[in-house]
C-alpha cells in the first residue's frame, strides 16, 4: 500500500491566523543602566556634598585656627585650643545648662500637653476638625513671625500680656523679656505654644494607626477606659512617642531663629542658646575659628544622641517584629 504525502498547503492556509487586531507584545523592562542611575542621583549627592559635607569638613578644619575670616587662609594654628576654651566658657557652659533645661520642660510639658490634646480630639464631637486646625495653626508660622508677634505681646511698652494683667487688678508691670528669672520660661511658653501642634499631629496619627478592634476586644473583657490607656494605648503609641522625643531634643540643639528675634539671647545671655553664641562669636566677634569649634561641639552633640537614641531607644521600632523561620521567635 502507498502512502500519499501530504501535499504542501499553500502559503497562509492550514496556518494559525495572524495576529491582526492582537496588541503588539511589550517589551520587558529592564532594570536602569549605570549611566540613568548616576543622572538621577548625582544632583542630589552634589548638593549634598556641596551644603553639608564640604562645610563641615571646612569647619572641622578651621576649628584648629585662630581666624577671624580675613586676610586669606587660616594659618595660626592652634591645636585644641579652641575646644579647650569651650570647656572653660562660663557663656558656653549656660547654653549647655538652659539647652538642658529646655529639653527636660520639653519632655515633661510639652509633649505630655500634646498627647493629651490629641487623645482628646481623637474623640468624635462637634467641631472636632475645626479645634484640631486651630491648634495646628501655630506650627504653620515662621519662628520668625512668632517672635516679632510674642514681642509686641511682652512689650513692657503697654504690651497685651500686661494690659490683661491690668484689667484684673494688677499695676505692676512683669518684664517678660527682660528679666533674666523668667525670660527662659516665657520663651518655653513660646515654643510650646508654636509647636505642640505639630507633635499632637504625630499623637493623632499614631492613634488613629491602633486598630479598634483592640478597645472593642478589651471592652468584652470587662476592660475600663484607665486599663485600655494603660495597657492598649501607651504601649502602640510607643514608637511616636519616641519619635516626638527624638524631634524635640535636636530641635532644641538647633534653636536659633525665634531666639535670635525675640531677645537676641539676652539679657545678660540669660536666653542664649548655642546657635546664638556661635553666631555671635563668628559674627559679631570675627572669631571664626572659635565659632567653628563650637559648631563642630553642637554636631557632636547632635550625632552622639542620635546615635545613642538609634541604638538603645528606637531599636526595636526599626527592627519590627522579625520572626526567624521555623523559630517562632521575634
Amino acid at each position: 500500500m502507498t502512502v500519499k504525502e501530504p501535499s504542501a498547503a499553500p502559503p497562509g492556509e492550514g496556518r494559525p491566523e495572524g495576529r491582526r487586531g492582537a496588541s503588539p507584545r511589550r517589551r520587558p523592562v529592564g532594570r536602569p543602566g549605570a549611566g540613568t542611575l548616576t543622572a538621577f542621583i548625582a544632583p542630589g549627592l552634589l548638593l549634598f556634598l556641596l551644603f553639608v559635607l564640604l562645610p563641615v569638613a571646612f569647619a572641622a578644619y578651621v576649628a584648629f585656627f585662630r581666624w577671624n575670616g580675613l586676610g586669606g587662609p587660616p594659618t595660626d594654628f592652634i591645636g585644641f585650643d579652641n575646644f579647650r576654651n569651650l570647656l572653660g566658657d562660663d557663656v558656653f557652659m549656660g547654653d549647655m545648662w538652659r539647652l538642658t533645661l529646655l529639653v527636660a520642660m520639653s519632655i515633661g510639658i510639652q509633649l505630655p500637653i500634646a498627647f493629651g490634646l490629641a487623645m482628646l480630639l481623637h474623640q468624635r464631637f462637634p467641631g472636632r476638625t475645626v479645634f484640631r486646625l486651630l491648634f495646628f495653626v501655630p506650627y504653620v508660622l515662621t519662628e520668625a513671625v512668632t517672635a516679632v508677634l510674642f514681642g509686641l505681646i511682652f512689650s513692657p511698652r503697654r504690651g497685651f500680656a500686661d494690659s490683661m494683667l491690668q484689667s484684673i487688678g494688677v499695676e505692676t508691670q512683669v518684664g517678660w523679656l527682660s528679666d533674666r528669672s523668667i525670660v527662659l520660661f516665657v520663651i518655653f511658653g513660646i515654643l510650646t505654644w508654636k509647636f505642640f501642634g505639630f507633635h499632637m499631629i504625630l499623637y493623632l496619627a499614631g492613634r488613629q494607626n491602633i486598630p479598634e478592634e483592640l478597645y472593642e476586644a478589651a471592652a468584652i473583657d470587662g476592660a475600663g477606659g484607665a486599663q485600655m490607656f494603660r495597657n492598649i494605648t501607651l504601649p502602640l503609641m510607643g514608637p511616636t512617642v519616641r519619635i516626638t522625643i527624638f524631634l524635640s531634643v535636636i530641635g532644641t540643639v538647633q534653636l536659633f531663629d525665634l531666639v535670635f528675634v525675640l531677645t537676641g539671647g539676652g539679657p545678660f545671655h540669660a536666653s542664649e542658646t548655642l546657635a546664638i553664641t556661635m553666631y555671635d562669636q563668628g559674627f559679631g566677634r570675627n572669631q571664626i575659628g572659635y565659632a567653628s569649634a563650637l559648631s563642630i561641639a553642637m554636631f557632636v552633640i547632635s550625632l552622639v544622641f542620635a546615635l545613642f537614641y538609634q541604638r538603645y531607644v528606637l531599636k526595636r521600632d526599626l527592627q519590627g517584629s522579625l520572626t526567624t523561620a521555623g523559630g517562632g521567635r521575634s
